[in-house]
């Protein structure tokens, strides 16, 4: 008798899993293919009419619940015109689909295509686009209530907690690892006391990097919500400033032209909803947990190997040392 040999991340064959969405959604001619594999394998799904986004989640990132508060809020965003890649239902009116692999049950969602590219380099008027659909989603996103299967942002999360997390990775570069831990309680002060009038809190993107989301022309499309939670809706603004600080830091662009577009973009998201000065002057200090978060995260899983190394770490900090230097306002 012959025994499958245990697996805990299988590659769902694409040829199958273009006749389950045939059977399942009701397409014809359906041609699925792999783009990424990773903590989700992302396929990309053509049929005769349209193209998809099939997800597969990994039971060690994502259970059932959360990705269910994830198809939620997708679902809300949509029905409010909030341009967004959203789940789509089966013939039975299921959003989330169960494939049995090899290693047990993996979850799966096929999302609406966001037609476009990405756009690195932003004219005016797409800069203002991102700032008003950003600043709409989160309208929307402060009146959902938040589950509790999704993480929160908070200074444990973004903060305490994954300094632990990458602590064993810092062996080599202790100096290092005792300015991430100043600099963590800086920000926390500086946080604490620009927080002390209340930032609205509802879910965020958490990632909203130009890898996120396309433009066709002038059109906009936000996807990839992983890693959405609830938290200050700041920090959404704060990891777009991320891309341009680090255009600053790269060289691709000046930092009069990276100024220009942050202000161009603010000026749209104010145009939906306010920011106050508290919101703003928070900005650069939110950044250390964004990067501190995803560090931490990449000690999750093995395909994240190469960025726990000290060698890739030495380069993000580099940035952070020249990042805090040039944007906080405190010695």
């Amino acid at each position: 008798m012959s025994t499958i040999f245990p697996a805990t991340y299988s590659t769902l064959c694409p040829v199958a899993l273009a006749k389950y969405i045939t059977d399942k959604y009701g397409f014809a001619n359906t041609d699925c293919r792999l783009l990424v594999r990773g903590v989700g394998d992302t396929y990309l799904v053509n049929t005769l009419s349209d193209k998809y986004i099939l997800r597969v989640y990994r039971s060690s990132h994502r259970n059932l619940p959360q990705i269910q508060a994830e198809v939620d809020l997708l679902l809300t965003l949509n029905k409010a015109g909030v341009p967004v890649s959203h789940p789509l239902t089966d013939k039975s009116g299921d959003a989330i689909q169960a494939v049995e692999a090899i290693e047990g049950i993996r979850h799966a969602v096929l999302f609406t295509y966001a037609h476009g590219t990405v756009v690195r380099q932003m004219s005016t008027t797409q800069l203002q686009v991102l700032g008003r659909e950003m600043a709409r989603m989160h309208q929307v996103s402060a009146g959902v209530n938040p589950a509790g299967t999704r993480c929160g942002f908070d200074f444990d999360t973004t903060l305490y907690q994954p300094l632990e997390m990458v602590k064993p990775n810092f062996a080599d570069l202790a100096e290092d690892y005792q300015w991430l831990q100043e600099t963590a309680g800086r920000a926390v002060n500086v946080l604490t006391n620009l927080s002390a009038g209340g930032f609205t809190s509802g879910y965020c993107h958490f990632d909203f990097l130009p890898k996120n989301f396309h433009f066709d022309s002038d059109a906009i499309t936000f996807f990839d919500f992983d890693f959405m939670g609830y938290g200050w809706l700041v920090n959404d603004i704060a990891t777009f400033h991320q891309h341009l600080c680090l255009d600053i830091y790269t060289g691709r662009a000046t930092q009069e032209a990276a100024s220009e577009a942050y202000d161009i973009f603010l000026e749209g998201y104010q145009q939906v909803r306010p920011l106050s000065e508290q919101e703003k002057a928070a900005v650069p200090y939110l950044g250390l947990g964004f990067w501190l978060f995803y560090m931490g995260f990449h000690t999750t899983h093995d395909q994240f190997f190469a960025f726990t190394q000290a060698s890739h770490l030495k380069g993000i900090i580099n940035y952070l040392r020249s990042f805090v230097a040039t944007t906080w306002n405190i010695s």
